[in-house]
């Protein structure tokens, strides 16, 4: 898809960006009048103010001449270098390194690190570092009172230059690398939106076939019951009798075929409405799975003593059946499933006896995260990005479950503990 290629790319929203520069050239603004003309402390004021007017051009060129709504990222770079440049220009002009105002140099860099690609937010950097250290050595004295002359030591001046270098390095460092983490699970949240819709559309596909099946019912049996008939009155006639016993044959696999239409035959139609427990859930997902799976599911109540109903949740649902999935993926033979509670927790344990969970994914607390690899070659066939797991546990979580990952100590397979206080369970 075009929209999915082209959203890869990084753009600025020029209104926004607009409107941060208009904040910045008025308060350049501001601060040249007040220590000119209230606190009357001489400097080249006037060349100050020609380099503030020369930015209020360009941000009226950028906010009326250039049409697009989204700066590409070779338009925002050389804006936002400008910015810098302008800023440095005004440094020049009010004590270089020794302006206390000095580290709003790296604020275009720090921003690019948030909307820009990497190769933009360095050559910002670099940029800015070539400000800096001229700004060290070469600039006009800071503005003072006649009286007061203003002076810093060498090491100091480099100490400064120093730490705003370093502050910036932090900076755009973490800058960068929060905005990847957030465009990862974005997409990851995409995927689940995108899941989520198409559950919620087979799910209402599903109600409207149990309708069908029980609409289509009646007038199916009375056919039936018609044929059946005919069948008595005709039986002397071999040739009729072949195409009723095809009639009755073809009516009852219409009748096993609405039967498999409907979400669960072996209860009423009301089931996607009605309060159900999480035993509910974890039936009606084990009997899909065993349907197609020669595993052996075990369903373990024995310390399942105070059940609490909940309106069925397609979240919930959808949530436990990726981890019983997995656990039926990844089993040799047998899925153990234990659902305990009293009256403060409910919990959920599934077990299997597979290999379990890789060593490096489990020890460094990666489980749950999306777009993953784990490094055991041994795996690499089975495991995915992970984002089955990010899916599930980001579901059950949204519905206040707790989640954790483990491996079985004793036989070595994996363990999901998905835990509620009962007190939130009561709120899905």
């Amino acid at each position: 898809m075009k929209f999915l290629e082209t959203s890869k790319y990084h753009y600025l929203n020029k209104f926004t960006y607009v409107n941060l520069r208009w904040i910045a050239y008025t308060g350049q603004l501001i601060a040249v009048v007040l220590v000119q003309f209230i606190l009357e402390f001489k400097f080249d004021y006037f060349y100050c103010l020609l380099i503030i007017f020369f930015g209020f051009i360009t941000n009226l060129y950028l906010q009326f001449r250039v049409r697009n709504n989204q700066l590409n990222t070779l338009s925002s770079t050389i804006f936002l270098a400008y910015d810098i440049l302008q800023l440095g220009i005004l440094f020049f002009l009010t004590g270089g390194i020794t302006n206390p105002f000095i580290f709003l140099i790296i604020i275009p860099s720090v921003f690019s690190s948030q909307h820009l690609d990497v190769s933009s937010s360095i050559i910002l950097v670099f940029f800015t570092v070539l400000n800096l250290i001229f700004l060290t050595f070469y600039y006009h004295e800071l503005p003072s009172p006649n009286q007061l002359h203003f002076h810093t030591p060498d090491y100091y001046l480099y100490g400064i230059s120093i730490s705003i270098f370093i502050g910036l390095l932090f900076l755009v460092y973490f800058g960068v690398k929060f905005k990847i983490e957030s465009i990862i699970r974005m997409k990851a949240y995409d995927k689940i939106q995108e899941i989520m819709s198409k559950e919620n559309e087979l799910l209402s596909l599903g109600g409207q076939a149990a309708a069908a099946a029980h609409s289509l019912g009646t007038p199916l049996s009375t056919i039936l019951l018609t044929v059946k008939e005919l069948q008595k009155d005709f039986s002397g006639d071999l040739k009729l009798k072949k195409d009723l016993d095809l009639l009755v044959s073809q009516s009852n696999r219409c009748s096993e075929i609405l039967k498999k239409l409907t979400l669960n035959p072996s209860v009423e139609d009301q089931f996607i409405d009605a309060n159900l427990c999480l035993d509910d859930y974890i039936r009606e997902i084990v009997r899909s799975f065993q349907e197609i799976s020669k595993k052996n599911f075990i369903i373990n109540l024995s310390k399942f003593t105070n059940r609490i109903n909940t309106y069925k949740s397609t979240e919930i649902i959808y949530g436990l059946r990726n981890f019983i999935g997995n656990a039926n993926k990844f089993s040799n033979d047998k899925i153990e499933i234990f659902l305990r509670s009293d009256k403060k927790e409910t919990e959920i344990i599934i077990k299997d006896d597979g290999p379990g969970f890789p060593k490096d994914l489990i020890d460094k607390h990666k489980l749950g995260e999306p777009y993953i690899r784990t490094t055991d070659n041994a795996y690499n066939s089975k495991y995915g990005l992970g984002l089955g797991t990010f899916i599930g546990k980001t579901l059950l979580e949204k519905n206040f479950a707790y989640i954790e990952f483990r491996n079985d100590k004793k036989k070595g397979g994996a363990e999901v503990i998905i835990r509620w206080n009962n007190k939130d369970l009561i709120k899905v």
